[in-house]
C-alpha cells in the first residue's frame, strides 16, 4: 500500500512538472511572459547552446608597439588593446599581444616575478586622481592568485599572437579614460573606459 501511495505522489509530481511524456513542461499554473521577437520568430534552427558566452566587441580600441626583452628573448611586440569594460565594481581589460619580429617571451614578460607565469605586472594608471590599480587577486593571503590570464609557455615567434586578459578595481564613474602600464611594451595613455 504504501509503494502504492508514493507511487500514485511521484506520478503526481512529474505529470505537475511536465517530465512525464506527453505532457507540456511547466509545472503548477500558467505564466505569461514577456516575448520577444527572436521568440515569435519561426526557425528551424536549434537554439544555441546556453553555455556559449556572448561575443565579444573584437575592435581595437589603443594599440603600442615596442621592441622587448625578457628572460633572453628579443624581438618586437604590438600590444591591441580590444577592450577596457566597467562592470559594477570592476574592470576588465583584453588585449592581444602579437610578436612582430623576433621572439616575445609572455611566459614570464608581464609577471612580477620570474616565477610569476601570469599579467599581474599589468597596471592600470587613474590620473585624474593619481592613482594606480593592480590587478585583482581571489583573495589575501600568500597564496591569492591573480584574476587574470595565465602565461606559462607562451614564447611567442613571428606572427604569434596571444589574447589576454586581468581584472582590476573599477575607478570612479567620472573617469572616463585611463592609463594602462604594462612590463616591456610602456604605457598606453587615454584608453577609453567603456
Amino acid at each position: 500500500m504504501r509503494k502504492t501511495i508514493a507511487l500514485a505522489v511521484a506520478a503526481v509530481a512529474l505529470a505537475g512538472c511536465g517530465a512525464l511524456p506527453g505532457q507540456q513542461a511547466g509545472g503548477g499554473g500558467e505564466e505569461k511572459q514577456p516575448q520577444t521577437v527572436a521568440e515569435t520568430t519561426p526557425t528551424t534552427e536549434p537554439p544555441a547552446p546556453a553555455e556559449q558566452a556572448p561575443s565579444q566587441e573584437t575592435r581595437v580600441i589603443a594599440s603600442r608597439q615596442a621592441d622587448v626583452s625578457a628572460g633572453g628573448q628579443h624581438g618586437k611586440a604590438r600590444v591591441d588593446i580590444l577592450g577596457l569594460k566597467r562592470q559594477g565594481r570592476t574592470l576588465s581589460l583584453n588585449w592581444a599581444i602579437t610578436a612582430l619580429d623576433g621572439k616575445v617571451n609572455v611566459h614570464n614578460g608581464l609577471g612580477t616575478a620570474t616565477l610569476d607565469f601570469t599579467v599581474s605586472a599589468v597596471s592600470l594608471i587613474d590620473p585624474v586622481n593619481a592613482k594606480r590599480y593592480r590587478v585583482a587577486r581571489n583573495g589575501t593571503g600568500q597564496d591569492a592568485q591573480c584574476v587574470c590570464s595565465g602565461t606559462q609557455g607562451q614564447f611567442l615567434e613571428k606572427g604569434q599572437t596571444s589574447t589576454l586578459y586581468a581584472v582590476f578595481a573599477a575607478p570612479p564613474a567620472d573617469v572616463t579614460k585611463i592609463n594602462i602600464e604594462m612590463p616591456m611594451i610602456g604605457v598606453l595613455t587615454d584608453v577609453p573606459i567603456s
